[in-house]
C-alpha cells in the first residue's frame, strides 16, 4: 500500500511456528487481501456477503443461523462466552448449522504474565481507534484497535485490521512495548521513512482457508481436509523432515546448536530409526 498498489489479494503457503492443536498445522494455506483508502466497516461489508455466498453454493442444505451477522465485542465474547470466537450455534453437534459472529472493539494491547509487559493483542501494527488514541499517553491498556476477526462455529476463519500508516503513532506504539531505538531504526526503519512520505490509510484481513474447508467438511481437525499434513509432533511422514544434518553443513553456516537441540535431534533421529 506504501508502494502504491491501492489493494491486491493473494493466495498464499504459509509456514509457522505452531502448536499442534486440531485446527492448526505448521504448514497451511492463508487468503490475504490488503486494500489503500478502507475504513473497518468496508472490510467486513466486503467479507460478510461473500461467505453468505459461499454457504450458498457449497453448502446449500446448510443453515446461517443469523444475517447479517451478530457483531460482538471482545470484552463481551470473552465475559460471556469466555472465548474470543464463540459457537454460537444451538446445537454445537450440527455441522449443517453455521453460526457466524464479528469479533470488534479488540484491545491494542494486554499484560503479559510471562514478559511483565505490554503485548500487543492482535499485532503492532494494527491502529488504535480514533476515539482512544489520547489513551496511547495515559492508560494504553484501555485503548481499543481496529482489529476484526470472523468466527464460525467457535472457530476463527478470518482475521484482520487497520494498518497504522502514521510514523508518531506508530513510534508510539513501539515505545508503550518496549521497542528500543535501535531496534526500531534496525527493524523498521525503512517503513517508519516511508510513512514520512503520506503513506494512504489501508487495511485487510485474512483467512484460513484449510480450516473452513474443514468446517464446510464437518471436520474438527483441519488435517482431515488437506493433502499430506503434519503429524502430531509437526514432522512431515512424506518428506522424512525435518532431518538431522552433519556438524561440517551447520559449520558452514556459522550455525551452533545447544545442547537442548541436539539431544532433540538425536531423538528424532532415533524414532525415525524405530519407524
Amino acid at each position: 500500500m506504501v508502494g502504491g498498489i491501492e489493494r491486491y489479494f493473494q493466495i498464499a503457503r504459509c509456514f509457522r511456528d505452531e502448536d499442534q492443536r486440531g485446527d492448526r498445522q505448521p504448514e497451511f494455506t492463508q487468503m490475504d487481501l490488503e486494500m489503500s483508502f478502507v475504513e473497518q466497516e468496508d472490510i467486513l461489508n466486503l467479507i460478510e456477503p461473500m461467505m453468505i455466498e459461499m454457504v450458498k453454493k457449497l453448502k446449500p442444505e446448510a443453515s446461517i443461523t443469523e444475517t447479517p451477522f451478530p457483531r460482538i465485542t471482545y470484552k463481551e465474547s470473552i465475559e460471556k462466552y469466555k472465548t474470543d470466537k464463540p459457537d454460537l450455534r444451538a446445537d454445537k453437534n450440527n455441522t449443517e448449522e453455521f453460526a457466524f459472529a464479528w469479533i470488534v472493539d479488540t484491545p491494542m494491547f494486554t499484560k503479559s504474565k510471562s514478559e511483565g509487559k505490554l503485548v500487543s493483542v492482535h499485532h503492532p501494527f494494527t491502529s488504535p481507534a480514533k476515539e482512544d488514541r489520547l489513551l496511547l499517553d495515559s492508560k494504553p491498556e484501555d485503548a481499543k484497535a481496529y482489529a476484526y476477526d470472523l468466527a464460525l462455529n467457535g472457530f476463527e476463519i478470518f482475521g484482520g485490521s487497520i494498518r497504522i500508516h502514521e510514523r508518531d503513532i506508530q513510534e508510539k506504539v513501539f515505545d508503550i512495548l518496549g521497542v528500543s531505538a535501535e531496534e526500531k531504526e534496525r527493524r523498521f526503519g525503512h517503513m517508519l521513512e516511508a510513512f514520512e512520505y503520506g503513506a494512504p490509510p489501508h487495511g485487510g484481513i485474512a483467512a484460513g482457508i484449510d480450516r473452513i474447508a474443514a468446517i464446510f467438511s464437518g471436520e474438527k481437525a483441519i488435517r482431515e481436509a488437506m493433502a499430506f499434513p503434519k503429524t502430531g509432533d509437526a514432522r512431515d511422514p512424506m518428506m522424512g523432515a525435518p532431518s538431522s544434518i552433519s556438524e561440517n553443513q551447520l559449520k558452514t553456516v556459522h550455525i551452533e546448536l545447544s545442547k537442548e537441540a541436539k539431544s532433540k535431534a538425536l531423538s528424532i533421529k532415533d524414532t525415525e530409526t524405530n519407524d
